[in-house]
């Protein structure tokens, strides 16, 4: 199939090589001096966990051609996701994924559908693996070949857009995970990011400074987060999240990942670097989360305020790491 991803920073990068190793015709999106790099050596990848690099040559343009694409994957921030829309409404293709954190997918979809190209098919995904970009290569960490969980904002796709959607990743041992709203996925996925960035940002980006006790802390504030989107009536996904917060096996485990994540190299490719990198975002996603609470003002949450007021204002983060 004829794919176009939008976007070839670290997320988008890695998408692009997991579908082109899948057989499909990728055309990548890029600008500035990182076009320029990828036309020039091709888009190379350090798999830190597998312990490898690959190299794929793929065709690079810096502006949306008349190519007509079976899909097209946006793949960025938050914030800059907005501006994709416009490169999105001038793709000739039925089927769009957006990937990332997306607070904004209501009003995203119905920007989409509003520019004359309602009969598309709009998904939203979000890409388990993360890394940095150094030296002209992405260094990528994920897990075998990667997951995405996928669907609708508020349904399941078609059968016919599900199997078109695997097809594209045949042959790879890349995991898809359709949701039956990914509006409430978003939602449920910010009880744990959130509070990560909260202790990155207080630890200066620096997770092995954190103690036992803010690690405590943020599955305390995890699971109080879950409890405020039951009380708003927004469904906790995927099912059965909040046990991993609870008192518990499942909690136990949680708690070993983060210590891992704290003490090694992967917090500081999953957490770290893209925090130092996403100031913008991670303030606009924290602002969110405040809507969300304001629909329930006087549901306590202590653990998740004392992790909060612990890191510096966003404008001191802003002068420090943009």
């Amino acid at each position: 199939m004829k794919i176009l991803v939008i976007g070839a920073g670290v997320i988008g990068g890695y998408l692009a090589h997991v579908l082109h190793r899948a057989g499909n015709e990728v055309t990548l999106l890029a600008r500035g001096a990182w076009k320029e790099q990828l036309c020039s050596n091709g888009l190379r990848i350090r798999h830190q966990l597998q312990r490898k690099d690959t190299v794929d040559k793929l065709r690079i343009i810096d502006r949306v051609d008349d190519c007509c694409y079976d899909a097209v994957f946006a793949v960025m921030q938050h914030q800059q996701m907005w501006s994709a829309l416009d490169d999105l409404a001038r793709v000739n293709t039925d089927l769009v994924t957006l990937v990332g954190n997306n607070m904004s997918a209501a009003d995203m979809e119905q920007s989409i559908h509003a520019r004359e190209v309602s009969s598309r098919t709009v998904l939203f995904g979000f890409q388990g693996t993360a890394g940095r970009r150094e030296d002209g290569r992405i260094v990528s960490v994920h897990m075998k070949d990667g997951s995405m969980s996928l669907g609708c904002l508020h349904s399941l796709p078609s059968a016919e857009v599900m199997a078109k959607v695997e097809a594209m990743f045949q042959g790879t041992a890349y995991r898809l995970t359709w949701t039956r709203d990914m509006e409430a996925w978003y939602r449920t996925h910010l009880t744990l990011i959130l509070p990560v960035c909260y202790l990155c940002y207080a630890a200066d980006c620096d997770l092995r400074r954190v103690t036992r006790h803010q690690r405590k802390l943020l599955l305390d504030a995890a699971n109080e987060a879950c409890g405020l989107l039951t009380a708003i009536g927004s469904p906790v996904l995927p099912e059965g999240e909040e046990t991993y917060y609870r008192p518990g096996f499942k909690r136990m485990l949680m708690a070993g990942m983060v210590f891992v994540m704290a003490k090694t190299v992967v917090g500081e490719l999953v957490a770290s670097e893209h925090c130092r990198h996403a100031v913008t975002e991670m303030e606009g996603l924290d602002a969110a989360f405040h809507a969300l609470r304001l629909q329930a003002p006087d549901f306590a949450m202590p653990a998740w305020d004392t992790l909060r007021s612990a890191m510096p204002g966003w404008s001191e983060l802003h002068k420090r790491w943009d």
